[in-house]
């Protein structure tokens, strides 16, 4: 439970920096990243670098930013980008891409929870002279809105030879790639070799308050440091948030599956309260959705009485989600269900092999 007195599943971007995150920002040596002279942020990049296998790399506030420099480097104006379509550049940051970049997105519709195979990938590459020309791919591991699921490596290679075919660039959205890489047993390079570029999250799972990191060979990391001046993300100090990134990235990808068995927990309960409110076979990481679309009750009200109980969750895509992370135990997790079972028995809905 955090220091706010709820269980907070609303995302794992909500976890507190631990206390050697404080002292590291504290003590943390700076410059001025604007001129590019931050000895903690250059760390930072280049042992980001290290881990892609990538030649460089660009620390950036926020995932979404990483991706629209993406786009807007990789992207024609008036061309189009292939992606899944509840990918998360195509849903959340639609309007940023046609306002920055004027692009837009031809969508596949992924035959299980957002995983595109290399055949779909391949009939959306098809010319066509009535369409824009599609000048990229996108593909998001793990896919949030499809529930936190994984795509393989050798998934994505396959995919990769198919975009090598049309001469189109992959670009990997991997927010939480590192949680793909727990359940798969493959290193984040491995990942990283299927695409021209990728970024990750730092305050996704690996618990730095702040920020995510772009990868790519250094001409594109170099027109990737001028966009970011562009689109007014300069920023000064910003080894004070680095320093964090240093821990995150060093300690965070080895918790990982702690939060996968937590989440296995959280999903499997609420498949005892709600029978088939929850795909317990699209529960792979720490992203649980519930269905609670035949409960009767509106979304809202679910989520506003959890609130009441001291459970926080959001609502994504039609559905209750959920999200463990480094902030939530065993122990939490049953007050969750605990709220979601009064909750469930409020509204007349609680399964009966539950109840009793």
């Amino acid at each position: 439970m955090g220091d706010s007195g709820y269980v907070d599943l609303r995302s794992d971007t909500v976890t507190r920096p631990s206390p050697a995150m404080r002292r590291a920002m504290a003590a943390a040596e700076v410059g001025d990243d604007l001129f590019g002279d931050d000895p903690t942020v250059i760390r930072l990049e280049e042992r980001a670098a290290d881990l892609t296998g990538k030649s460089a790399a660009l620390y950036l506030p926020t995932g979404t930013l990483c991706n629209q420099i993406a786009m807007h480097a990789f992207v024609r104006s008036g061309h189009l980008v292939v992606c899944e379509e509840a990918a998360h550049v195509c849903g959340h940051e639609l309007a940023s891409s046609a306002v920055l970049s004027g692009v837009t997105f031809r969508t596949v519709t992924a035959q299980w929870h957002g995983l595109l195979s290399a055949a779909q990938v391949a009939a959306a590459l098809e010319p066509s002279p009535y369409d824009p020309m599609v000048d990229l791919v996108t593909v998001e591991n793990t896919h949030q809105v499809g529930g936190g699921t994984v795509m393989p490596v050798g998934a994505m290679r396959e995919m990769a030879e198919v975009c090598a075919a049309q001469r189109v660039p992959l670009y990997l959205d991997g927010a939480r790639i590192f949680n793909a890489c727990a359940v798969t047993g493959a290193d984040v390079s491995e990942y990283a070799a299927q695409a021209e570029a990728l970024m990750f999250c730092l305050s996704k799972g690996l618990g730095a308050p702040i920020g995510s990191m772009l990868c790519g060979d250094a001409s594109f990391i170099g027109e990737a440091r001028r966009l970011k001046i562009l689109f007014g993300a300069g920023w000064r100090q910003a080894g004070i948030m680095a320093a964090a990134g240093l821990l995150a990235l060093e300690q965070g990808p080895k918790r990982l599956a702690e939060d996968h068995v937590t989440a296995r927990r959280l999903a499997e309960g609420m498949a005892e309260i709600l029978p088939g409110g929850v795909d317990l076979a699209a529960v792979q990481t720490n992203i649980v959705f519930v269905d609670v679309a035949d409960t009767g009750h509106p979304l809202g009200a679910w989520v506003r009485r959890l609130a009441d109980e001291g459970v926080l969750a959001t609502v994504v895509a039609g559905q209750v989600r959920m999200l463990t992370h480094l902030d939530v135990d065993a122990r939490d997790v049953d007050t969750a269900l605990g709220a979601w079972r009064k909750v469930a028995a409020e509204f007349g809905v609680l399964s009966s092999a539950t109840a009793h």
